[in-house]
């Protein structure tokens, strides 16, 4: 974890809103032109234009200074002659003081100077830089990585572009300091030679921008000297009209109720954007956020969030406030209230039904809102409009009460959700001087015996057991590698979700969402540990070495609880996530802080407008070079192409590609039981073809077209619709997960632990993304609802089995322990409950499938599930007719 210093906070107050501002006007000029040159020239002149109205503003400020200072001169010399010593100080004193002149009024000469130097050091961050940079040209520039070296004078290269800077920054200077004193001049010359010295070696992107910047203002400065020349003749006989002082035009009280509206908006849009949104989706689920081998406390998040919301709305919106003329103002305080009472109403009300959303905040499906949503949102956001300006016309002062009381309330709603997310990072109990040392020294490992017997279940969750016909047909040689294995293509599981659906497949048949209900007196979240522990305990009991890794969900906290087995010192347990996975630093991680504040201001946007910053997940990151792309989100652009990595699928990936690390071959006469669970098959991403490898470019095009068959089953016909990215993706993990296994399975044949060996895999539970028709069925009230859903991979292969088969029987994933324990232990009784573990609950009534989609153990964590809608099933889940629905609890148990 990267340490927070003073320096870094200042320069994310300071200096990163700005860098921001850069990089979003930079990318998407970059995105509609093409090319780099010319996007930084559009950066030049949009900032120009920007900053235009603040610098005139500057520009007043500084000749007003001027004017005074000069006719304060004569009196001051008078002074200097006459008087010595402190007298001399005193007098200075009174006189400035009599002519309501303070000295520190000088730097309000030096203002537009003031305000460049933040820009320019900003500027030259973001384009030093900046990877895609290198090696692009533009015009007689080869690289705009790099200095120009356009001139060649005899043997030596000269940089033009600093020359040329330099000269129109001269120019600009003698324009705008004709009627200054000589310091001014020598002020502003002696700049010039500095930036002539500091930047002649700099990237010539960057000389571009600030040449670009210096004509800009030297043809601003003419623009002004001509103007004031037409000012300065006046007819004869003419008289000037005074100029009535825009402060002198509105009242003193105007003035400070629309400066008081202005401030209070401003910390409004900090608490909105810094504080609540972000702590508010870390709050769902706040261990997701947390990589417990790589520790960063995820407040770090939010406090990145709130910096650079006070940069924004509390530091240069107030700089720019300050600097603009009094009618400008109470248009801007009218502007920020409304874009306040705004960004509150989009993001309380819309935007709400994107779907699962990653710790990467990447929505699984693409962000896009149908044209009536969209209306709604703007009929809503002018009505909205039109209320706020009655009341800042008719209640004015009344605005400010009203924000106050915004505020505290967001406020309070923002602590809630720190203090949450503190509480669940606590029972963590992770710090980075004890627990992540402690658990990184565990390097998870399993011992397979070659002289005994060895039962291995894999559970990968959300594994579609709908995908694996395709997958076979596109990589026939898997058949011959998962040779022994039975594949039941007639297999439903008890919930969409892992906290309905994986106690089940742990724990057998008494242990599905009906049967927890049952016992009403007992906490969910025991019985579900209780399922977790039912298989290795027994198996221990029975003399087995057992190994449990990333038991899903023990104890209910995202990062697995291994303390719920802190009672059977026997069972080796470890979390594989992330553990094989690199360290993120340096950009990278900056780019996930970064996303965290435009995420925020993305959700305050109009719908309409939502999509464009969301950037597929990428928030107008900038494309860079292969290495550099983010490892924390992959940018998925179409079915075949893709750029990034998606950590959270890596971390996963990372333990099936090191299986073999894992695998400890043991001569030992003792029989040993594994238990692994794995979320590779839960995060979608594009791999490249043909190998099914994560690649920072993901490009597939020709793959695609030329095994565009692969995705029609030639047995029974059917067709795994593949449309959209979402589909694509999961297709991809779910066949890396197949391809991964299989090099495992070799590795174990060729170490002879293969034969010796029964291997169950199997998911707890599928995904709704309705690629099959038969699998889609009428649902009550005219809709439908996708069976994929619930239809989990079941892949068995029993002791010295030889051929690949696919059996017909129903299955559920509550037969998982009932295969595992198979004339291995003789009627293996449960040891929580004393029942016997068996499957007859399947062959004697229907199975019951809750259709919760309430998958959060912090909410669902009562004795019993919230109530729900119901499914049952028997015999065949492919015929449309033995499926039944229940809407609620009652009417399933009035059916039953």
């Amino acid at each position: 974890m990267e340490s927070i210093t003073f320096g870094k906070i200042l320069d994310t107050i300071l200096l990163a809103p700005l860098r921001l501002l850069f990089e979003l006007i930079f990318g998407y000029a970059y995105e509609l032109l093409g090319e780099a040159g010319w996007a930084i020239i559009v950066l030049s002149i949009v900032m120009n234009l920007i900053l235009l109205p603040f610098y005139r503003q500057a520009d007043k400020i500084q000749k007003e200074t001027q004017d005074k200072e000069r006719s304060l001169q004569k009196g001051v010399r008078h002074i200097r002659k006459t008087f010595a010593g402190e007298e001399r100080v005193m007098m200075l004193q009174t006189y400035y003081r009599q002519n309501d002149y303070k000295q520190t009024d000088a730097l309000r000469g030096s203002l537009a100077l003031l305000l460049e130097i933040p820009f320019f050091i900003a500027a030259y961050q973001f384009l030093s830089g900046l990877a895609l940079l290198e090696g692009a040209s533009f015009g007689m520039i080869s690289n705009l990585a790099a200095p120009d070296q356009l001139l060649q004078i005899g043997p030596w290269q000269l940089n033009a572009l600093p020359l040329l800077m330099t000269l129109f920054n001269v120019l600009s200077a003698i324009i705008y300091t004709r009627d200054s004193a000589l310091r001014s001049k020598i002020q502003l010359y002696a700049m010039a030679g500095f930036f002539l010295i500091f930047l002649y070696n700099s990237p010539s992107a960057l000389l571009l921008y600030w040449t670009f910047n210096n004509l800009l203002s030297l043809i601003k400065n003419l623009l002004t000297s001509i103007h004031r020349k037409n000012k300065l003749k006046d007819r004869p006989g003419e008289q000037k009209v005074p100029q009535v002082d825009q402060d002198q035009a509105l009242s003193p009280q105007t003035l400070t109720t629309s400066r008081r509206i202005f401030l209070a908006a401003a910390v409004f849009l900090t608490v909105l954007c810094g504080l609540l949104i972000p702590s508010a989706y870390i709050a769902a689920s706040p261990l997701e956020y947390v990589d417990i081998y790589h520790y960063e406390h995820p407040g770090l998040f939010i406090l990145s969030s709130f910096l650079l919301s006070v940069g924004v709305f509390l530091v240069w919106l107030p700089i720019f406030y300050r600097l603009s003329a009094p009618k400008i103002k109470r248009f801007l305080s009218a502007i920020l209230f409304a874009f306040a009472g705004i960004a509150l109403v989009n993001y309380m009300f819309f935007g709400k039904n994107l779907g699962i959303i990653s710790p990467a905040l990447q929505y699984e499906e693409n962000m896009t809102f149908l044209p009536r949503e969209q209306v709604t949102n703007w009929i809503v956001i002018l009505l909205l409009l039109s209320l706020l300006v009655l009341l800042l016309r008719f209640t004015g002062k009344r605005v400010v009460t009203v924000l106050l009381i915004a505020i505290l309330a967001l406020s309070a709603m923002s602590i809630s959700n720190l203090v949450s997310i503190n509480k669940s990072v606590r029972e963590l109990d992770l710090t980075p001087s004890d627990s992540v040392s402690s658990v990184q020294q565990s390097q998870p490992h399993f011992p397979l015996s070659r002289n005994a017997k060895n039962v291995v279940v894999l559970m990968f969750d959300r594994a579609m057991g709908s995908m694996l016909p395709y997958i076979f047909n596109e990589k026939p040689e898997l058949e011959q590698q998962f040779a022994g294995f039975t594949y039941y293509p007639n297999t439903i599981s008890y919930g969409g979700h892992t906290n309905f659906a994986a106690p089940p497949l742990l724990g057998g048949y008494e242990y599905t969402p009906l049967e927890m209900n049952r016992r009403q007196d007992e906490a969910l979240v025991d019985k579900h540990n209780e399922a977790l522990k039912v298989m290795p305990v027994i198996f221990t009991e029975n003399g087995y070495k057992v190994t449990v890794c990333d038991p899903p969900y023990a104890n209910y906290r995202w990062f697995s609880d291994l303390s719920i087995y802190d009672d059977y010192p026997e069972i080796e347990t470890y979390i594989t996530r992330g553990k094989f996975s690199k360290q993120q630093s340096g950009p990278n991680l900056v780019h996930n802080h970064r996303n965290f504040f435009l995420f925020s201001l993305m959700k305050t946007l109009p719908l309409s407008l939502q999509p464009s910053l969301y950037d597929q997940g990428n928030y107008r990151l900038l494309p860079e070079q292969e290495g550099q792309i983010a490892a924390s989100n992959q940018t998925i652009h179409s079915l075949s192409k893709a750029s990034g990595y998606r950590k959270a699928f890596m971390q996963s990936y990372d333990v099936l590609h090191n299986l073999p690390v894992m695998s400890k071959i043991t001569e030992e006469d003792e029989n040993t039981f594994l238990f692994l669970a794995n979320d590779a098959t839960h995060e979608p991403m594009l791999l490249q073809t043909p190998e099914y490898e994560p690649a920072a470019h993901v490009d597939n095009k020709d793959y695609d077209t030329d095994f565009s068959s692969r995705f029609q089953n030639k047995e029974n016909g059917r067709e795994l619709k593949v449309e959209s990215t979402n589909q694509m993706a999961h297709y991809h993990i779910n066949m890396v997960m197949m391809l991964r296994l299989g090099q495992w399975f070799d590795v174990l044949r060729e170490e002879g632990v293969y034969d010796n060996t029964r291997i169950i895999i199997t998911s707890d539970h599928g995904s709704d993304l309705r690629q099959i028709e038969e699998l889609t069925l009428d649902y009550p009230g005219d809709k439908t609802i996708g069976i994929e859903f619930y239809y989990p991979l079941l892949l068995v292969k029993d002791f010295n089995c030889e051929q690949f088969s696919v059996s017909d029987n129903f299955m559920t994933n509550a037969d998982v322990p009932t295969l595992a324990f198979e004339d291995l232990i003789s009627k293996p009784v449960n040891p929580f409950t004393g029942k016997e573990i068996n499957n007859e609950a399947k062959f004697t009534s229907e199975q019951f499938i809750t259709l919760s989609r309430v998958y959060q153990t912090d909410i669902n964590d009562g004795n019993t599930f919230l109530p729900s809608a119901w499914a049952s099933v028997k015999d065949n889940i492919w015929e449309a007719s033995n499926w039944r629905f229940y809407p609620d609890d009652q009417q399933l148990s009035e059916q039953r």
